[in-house]
């Protein structure tokens, strides 16, 4: 066997020793996503499911096709993105590295991704940094990476994406109307009934409507929802001290949410690998999953990164509404800082993360959104306003800079 296979194979049982011991189950990772579902009561959410044989066969296969273990900073960005760029297929659900779960197929992934990425090595960013991480910064970090630390980062990226795939099915049958295979209940133990009166977990809604007249049930929409609804303190707020902790002050305020306990930025900086190029979207991720209990399956389950390119604005607010009332969790958002979104900005900022906490609808008119914002650029330029932590804002305009970020993608 070649270097680079006992390479990632010796990856893939190091991570996977580390998870939990579950009873192993089979399927097929190509699975047709769009499969008649049976007729049931959906679920709220759900847990950690397994690492089956078929999804380590799939995780190693992905891994091992990593053939240039002589990357380097120069490498040209095309090559980075062929090379490092790469999707996993878990029950018909696809994930690619360093995006998410998409729709999009790998080929399409890799031309969007190849054209931002040569467009942002020749040209930088010339707005202000705000801390999130740039698509060649991202590359670059992995190229520098030895074969064997790179194996090892995607091996436990994907396995931990395997392990959240029921999450992912239920939400794109419970906002986008796909339908759940046939055996997807008997493959997914994991899954949480939509009301739960264990004396571990407090009961919560029902993702379900009221029973319509002709007597059947159906996921809930937006009408379904009450007028308002709120997560977190809005005094455990903080702005950002450096430029680019975006993500570390975002991630402060998520785990203050959840432990009433403040950890010093510079604390979940470490966590995060964040540097002066910033954050990315899944190590955002990952950290929540870690170090809170949002990831429990009484609240949203295991937080996943998600590509929300093809979704509409109803769409995008019944997520936010699925997050706050019946999850009763913050969601990282992932927005391009332009003052054509953000009114109160002075100058356009980058890529960058805020913490969504709330919506509230309005008669006849676009709903808010209720987030946190951690940039404030009075901090670092005393002639410029001053921006609230705690924001109420046109819903829609958050939508569209979340979608005109490179990467079209939340934490959720």
């Amino acid at each position: 066997m070649s270097r680079p296979r006992w390479i990632s194979l010796g990856a893939l049982l190091v991570v996977l020793a580390l998870l939990p011991l579950l009873p192993r189950g089979g399927g097929q990772p190509d699975t047709a996503r769009r499969a008649a579902g049976p007729e049931r009561p959906t679920p709220l959410t759900a847990g950690y499911g397994e690492v089956t044989p078929a999804f380590e066969r799939t995780i190693a296969s992905v891994v091992r096709a990593d053939q240039a273990p002589r990357l380097s900073t120069r490498t040209p960005a095309g090559t980075l993105v062929g090379d490092l760029v790469r999707c996993a297929v878990f029950e018909g659900q696809r994930y690619c590295l360093g995006v998410g779960w998409t729709d999009r197929g790998q080929a399409e992934v890799r031309r969007s991704m190849t054209a931002v990425a040569a467009r942002q090595a020749v040209h930088p960013p010339r707005t202000t940094g705000t801390g999130d991480l740039s698509l060649i910064d991202a590359l670059r970090r992995a190229a520098r990476m030895s074969p064997s630390a790179r194996a090892a980062a995607q091996t436990a990226e994907l396995t931990e994406a395997a392990r959240s795939v029921a999450k992912v099915w239920l939400l794109r049958h419970q906002i986008q109307g796909v339908a759940l295979p046939p055996d997807f209940f008997a493959r997914h133990p994991e899954v949480r009934a939509g009301t739960d009166s264990a004396a571990t977990a407090p009961v919560t809604p029902n993702v379900l409507a009221p029973d319509s007249p002709t007597g059947k049930q159906r996921p809930k929409g937006w009408d379904d929802y009450p007028s308002r609804g709120v997560v977190l303190n809005q005094e455990d707020v903080r702005a950002q001290h450096r430029t680019y902790w975006c993500g570390p002050t975002s991630m402060q305020m998520i785990a203050w949410g959840w432990s009433g306990r403040k950890r010093y930025q510079r604390h979940w900086a470490s966590k995060l690998g964040t540097t002066t190029h910033g954050t990315s979207i899944t190590s955002m991720v990952d950290v929540v999953n870690r170090y809170t209990g949002w990831d429990k399956a009484a609240y949203a389950g295991p937080y996943i990164t998600l590509d929300i390119s093809d979704w509409s604005f109803r769409q995008w607010m019944l997520l936010m509404a699925r997050h706050i009332v019946d999850y009763r969790a913050p969601v990282i958002l992932h927005p391009v800082l332009l003052t054509e979104f953000y009114p109160y900005l002075d100058h356009d900022g980058s890529g960058h993360f805020q913490v969504g906490r709330g919506y509230r609808k309005r008669d006849d008119q676009t709903p808010l959104l209720g987030y946190f914002e951690p940039w404030n650029q009075q901090r670092f330029h005393a002639d410029e306003p001053f921006i609230d932590r705690v924001q109420w804002r046109n819903a829609y305009r958050s939508y569209r800079a979340n979608q005109e970020h490179f990467q079209h993608n939340l934490g959720v």
